[in-house]
């Protein structure tokens, strides 16, 4: 027992403390269940936290975020693998090269390749878990590796051909995409830049506000957990090498309400970021898990997803968001685990928040 908790014991009754001191040790045990480490791949370094033995399941998190995103479906998937989660190129941690050509899809879908190998070992199969931006980067490996997967898990994230076809023909869509033009500096009149300054200042800000703060608020995330990702969001250049990934890969529509195509010089091309790949089907069991009530991504990018993916098993949560793997953790990480297990997501279902 520590000092603190000893001294909790003096004024607590018994029940009680017993009660407070499972808490405590889960929360202590949480946090010393990750180890920090740094991999050399493909001309950067790379952060990772890890945690576990066994197969590699990695996590890739998308904007803005990094690795800690998805603390607890590794914890959930470390008691029988290795659960990696990888701040990718730019954020957190990890390097932040200032070439702009650096972000290219290529690239970042060859950190992935050299990574995996590097930290779940040559020639070995793994499980790929992805949301948002790392979800654009995890369609793309399965196109250009399909060899090195076991399953594929993607959460909130548009698959690439089907992303080109929403932006392009899917007005909704187009709409709620419009700060891909804000990101990209390509701005309406009244459309002001990001801020990309990176401060303690504004990380701060940022944490207590959106989702971070709303976790906090709920109980799920202690000012511990808030702590984290100030400090994330406080790395200078972050923010902007975030921003890049969707301006060097023209993460944007070819137009809509207020940007007219004459004024868009390239956009989001399914066939120049594939170009290369074995095959533009994907034929790894992938599992998409889909929040409804996402305002980024509509749920027009699952129309059609099965013509792209056959071997596709699908889980809807109604009542879920853009962040669903942190505001339903535990719903989420046993998702993942029965997938990854063989269990209750058979081929070509659709399941509904709830169902079992």
């Amino acid at each position: 027992m520590t000092l603190h908790s000893m001294r909790l014991a003096a004024l607590i009754p018994g029940a009680l403390m017993m009660a407070i001191l499972p808490f405590q040790a889960s929360a202590q045990s949480a946090a010393a269940a990750f180890q920090d480490n740094y991999a050399e791949v493909n001309g950067v370094r790379l952060h990772y936290a890890s945690a576990g033995k066994g197969p590699l399941v990695l996590f890739l998190h998308g904007y803005p975020s990094f690795w800690y995103q998805w603390k607890d479906q590794m914890l959930e998937m470390s008691r029988d693998h290795l659960a990696v989660g990888l701040d990718m190129r730019g954020y957190n941690l990890s390097s932040k090269p200032a070439a702009p050509d650096q972000y290219k899809m290529k690239i970042l879908v060859e950190d992935i390749r050299q990574f995996a190998e590097k930290v779940g070992g040559k020639d070995k199969k793994f499980v790929l878990v992805a949301h948002d931006w790392g979800a654009n980067v995890a369609w793309v490996f399965a196109m250009f590796h399909p060899e090195m997967l076991e399953k594929l898990i993607i959460i909130n994230g548009a698959h690439t051909f089907i992303s080109e076809r929403e932006l392009r023909e899917n007005p909704a869509q187009r709409y709620a995409s419009n700060y891909f033009f804000v990101f990209n500096n390509l701005l309406a009149p009244g459309e002001k830049p990001v801020d990309e300054n990176d401060t303690k200042e504004s990380g701060y800000r940022r944490a207590h506000t959106g989702f971070v703060d709303a976790q906090v608020k709920n109980g799920h995330y202690t000012e511990e957990d808030r702590q984290r990702w100030i400090n994330a969001w406080s790395q200078p250049g972050s923010t902007t090498a975030g921003l890049t990934y969707y301006r060097t890969n023209h993460r944007n529509a070819p137009f809509n309400d207020t940007h007219p195509a004459s004024t868009i010089p390239q956009s989001w091309s399914a066939k120049e970021l594939t170009a290369g790949a074995k095959s533009t089907i994907i034929k790894v069991p992938t599992l998409v898990i889909w929040g409804m009530k996402d305002t980024a991504l509509m749920v027009g990018n699952l129309s059609g997803l099965d013509k792209w993916v056959p071997n596709l098993s699908v889980k809807l949560y109604p009542d879920g968001d853009h962040w669903v793997m942190i505001d339903k953790y535990k719903e989420v990480a046993q998702d993942i685990r029965k997938y990854i297990d063989g269990k209750d997501f058979p081929k070509d279902s659709v399941y509904r928040a709830g169902a079992r």
